[in-house]
């Protein structure tokens, strides 16, 4: 079925409801790695993704048009962040909660916004999400444990990572769509990353179902979420765009205590929630204002 087919279909789902199922599918695939790692390195995990989600998307966006030398640069660079993030989040979520972890990543979008935004509202979000932080790191996770430890670092640089794939993107959206960038991307990291983490991704042909399960990731991480938020995203308002965004770090929560049976302690809920209001609040500034709009759009997102 081609893209256009696709889009023709999803026009007929309220974008709220295609929101709601890409976050599902996304962290369930969060999900499907932590199964993965008990064979496969996290980082190696994050290469299949990268591998199988790059060979899905350009067999189905087919990239072609404007592939420019500026394009194909900002591609190069956009593949780089992608796989750092993804690999540096693999990496937290082998070592602490998802839900911790999917909170703390977001401080990455939320200070992009912080920097880029006027008045009020971006240093209300750093009040909050600086809250959530300490409650999180400071009271809900052992950081004396070096496992966890570990973890939180692996997240920051997630974070990071996550900031720079969001800077380069917007760059690279002005020169070619989001799907044929994120398509792009996805092929770039999983060439660039070969030759550090792909011998130990082949671990997975010794397990038929981790090798379901890397394939299957790629599908729930990246095809189909990012695939149902570019259809649904410029179909929505900022107030609910804000929403929906501010609803992801409980999403991956959920997600976490159902599947992995991970339950939240009382103060990573509360650091939980107040980085939900700084990334409603963030996201709601970047739309506000035209050059920090899409900041926290799920175009951009990874996850």
């Amino acid at each position: 079925m081609s893209s256009r087919s696709l889009a023709g279909i999803a026009n007929r789902i309220p974008a709220q409801v295609l929101i709601v199922t890409s976050a599902l599918i996304q962290y369930s695939g969060a999900a499907v790695a932590v199964f993965a790692f008990s064979v496969v390195e996290p980082a190696s995990v994050a290469w299949w993704r990268g591998f199988v989600g790059g060979l899905v998307l350009c067999a189905w966006v087919r990239p072609r048009r404007g592939l420019d030398r500026a394009t194909l640069k900002g591609a190069l660079f956009f593949g780089i962040a992608l796989v750092c993030m993804n690999a540096c989040f693999y990496e937290a979520i082998s070592r602490i909660p998802l839900g911790a972890a999917v909170s703390l990543e977001f401080l990455g979008p939320v200070m992009v916004a912080v920097v880029r935004g006027r008045g009020w509202a971006p240093r209300i979000a750093a009040f909050f999400a600086l809250a959530g932080v300490c409650a999180i790191g400071g009271l809900g996770l052992d950081l004396s444990a070096p496992r966890t430890l570990g973890g939180v670092v692996w997240i920051l640089a997630a974070g990071a990572s996550w900031a720079t794939y969001i800077v380069l993107g917007q760059k690279a959206a002005s020169s070619s769509s989001a799907m044929t960038n994120l398509s792009l991307g996805c092929a770039f990291s999983a060439l660039i990353s070969a030759p550090i983490l792909a011998p130990g991704a082949m671990v997975a042909f010794s397990d038929r179902k981790v090798l379901v399960a890397v394939i299957a990731l790629a599908f729930l991480s990246t095809v189909f979420p990012y695939s149902l938020e570019a259809m649904a995203m410029k179909r929505v308002s900022a107030a609910t765009f804000a929403l929906f965004t501010a609803l992801l770090p409980a999403t991956s929560a959920l997600i976490g205590a159902v599947l992995l049976r991970q339950i939240p302690s009382l103060w990573q809920l509360v650091g939980l929630v107040c980085i939900s209001i700084a990334v409603g609040i963030a996201s709601m500034a970047g739309r506000a204002h035209p050059d920090v709009k899409g900041v926290l759009g799920t175009e951009e997102t990874e996850n």
